[in-house]
């Protein structure tokens, strides 16, 4: 696809409805439409309310929007400082192959580098060959030794919830054994 001319800039409030029309879409895209329920009213206050967490970058072609990234600030324990996440970024299929996703990207990361930000990390899936082939050339590292945890829904509830979480099932005692013989207390006691 030849490069056209696009521009990268903050979301505002107005583009709130086309980011989670462009949400939708990128859903569609993943195979995973039955578990969106984000609306505008339910986005808005998290990235412009009282107390937003998180932040989108919208990319326009024309004077119309075509691409976004959203994205937050999370911690590393070990490097001792904050990090961007990455929580989605698309674009439209019909923008896709002129340098727009490599663009909103390198916005994020130079953003990373502005924040004093130690790390810059997002998620694939990994049926997405196309995606990773991009991220590595772009110098990212799929970290297959990862795995993503979550909880959410009725687990989330009873987890956080006090006298709920007894209804989860209790740990096995493999979750706690050491990784290796090397991370085992000296006593040799789990």
């Amino acid at each position: 696809m030849q490069t056209e001319a696009f521009t990268l800039r903050p979301a505002a409030p107005t583009d709130v409805e086309v980011i989670v029309a462009l949400i939708c879409e990128l859903a569609e895209f993943e195979q995973l439409s039955h578990l969106v329920v984000v609306t505008p009213d339910s986005l808005r206050p998290h990235l412009f309310g009282a107390k937003p967490v998180a932040e989108a970058v919208v990319a326009e072609v024309a004077g119309q929007v075509v691409a976004f990234a959203l994205f937050f600030t999370n911690f590393s324990t070990f490097l001792g400082k904050p990090g961007l996440y990455l929580e989605d970024v698309y674009v439209q299929p019909a923008h896709r192959g002129g340098g727009l996703g490599r663009a909103l990207l390198q916005h994020l990361a130079a953003l990373a580098v502005q924040r004093g930000c130690g790390r810059f990390e997002w998620s694939v899936l990994d049926w997405n060959a196309n995606a990773i082939q991009f991220y590595e050339a772009l110098g990212a590292t799929v970290m297959p030794e990862w795995r993503i945890c979550r909880v959410t829904g009725d687990a989330l509830a009873a987890l956080g919830t006090p006298g709920l979480s007894s209804a989860l099932p209790p740990a096995r005692p493999s979750e706690f054994t050491p990784a290796s013989p090397a991370t085992a207390p000296a006593s040799g006691a789990p």
